[in-house]
């Protein structure tokens, strides 16, 4: 095939699209940028519909290596035109339009332990919880109640290709708390108002970490509704940890 080199072709033109919200809630598509993150999605078996890549930056060896894997025929683009589909400065050249996944809590099947963030509100902080969640080899991630949407670019960046690996369910918090309770899951809240130390905590899989969002935390109710709540001590001057951190640090304490 040719290397497009218009910024107006048609499919260049479908794929960009995809950087606003509408049109990946409209079409069950989003985008994955950079070598690592593509190899990623590929590896885990998703849905690739498309590749675009520029020669003329995809040099190294495990680049090609990955082009010559794909189940689709790619793209050839020329680097303006890269640059156009990238989310961010001086792309790695390799950007893949991929189906979107959708896993439901009728569909989950029993796990030992997992975190739900409940309307969080930073892309960043749901991808960084992904990547510390995979690292602890922890289950599943639950969003609750909306907040950030899942295949937001900084999410797919931020997660550094976990995403592709871990489930993910979105659900309303009444639902999610009806079927922990029909699972015997046991539910950790967090909230600064806790008498329980996290360290003195000791989990009882299977559990769920219960993370509330950046601003409110968990709402009185949220909390009533769990097993038990846990605080993290703040020394210094800050008033809270970063969500994301908070998230790490609990994974990390109750993953024995």
């Amino acid at each position: 095939m040719a290397t497009i080199i218009s910024l107006s072709n048609p499919f260049i033109k479908q794929a960009r699209a995809l950087r606003q919200k509408k049109n990946r809630l409209e079409t069950g598509l989003f985008l994955v940028e950079g070598i690592h993150h593509v190899g990623e999605a590929v590896e885990a078996g998703w849905d690739i519909q498309s590749v675009f890549y520029a020669p003329d930056l995809l040099t190294s060896s495990f680049a090609r290596d990955l082009l010559s894997r794909l189940s689709v025929a790619p793209q050839s683009v020329s680097i303006p035109v890269m640059e156009s589909l990238a989310d961010k400065e001086n792309p790695q050249g390799i950007l893949a339009v991929v189906r979107q996944r959708k896993t439901s809590l009728a569909e989950m099947k029993p796990f030992a332990r997992a975190a739900a963030l409940v309307s969080p509100q930073d892309p960043g902080n749901v991808g960084t919880t992904l990547r510390a969640l995979d690292a602890v080899g922890a289950d599943a991630l639950f969003l609750l109640d909306g907040g950030v949407e899942l295949y937001h670019p900084t999410v797919i960046r931020a997660s550094m290709g976990t995403i592709f690996w871990k489930p993910i369910i979105q659900s309303s918090f009444d639902d999610f708390l009806a079927w922990s309770r029909e699972g015997n899951y046991q539910l950790i809240g967090t909230s600064a108002k806790a008498d329980m130390d996290y360290r003195a905590c000791v989990p009882q899989p299977p559990w769920v970490l219960l993370l509330g969002n950046e601003q409110k935390g968990l709402t009185r109710e949220q909390s009533a509704a769990c097993d038990v709540t846990v605080s993290l001590p703040m020394r210094g001057r800050a008033s809270s940890l970063n969500l994301a951190v908070a998230a790490g640090v609990l994974l990390y304490q109750f993953y024995k």
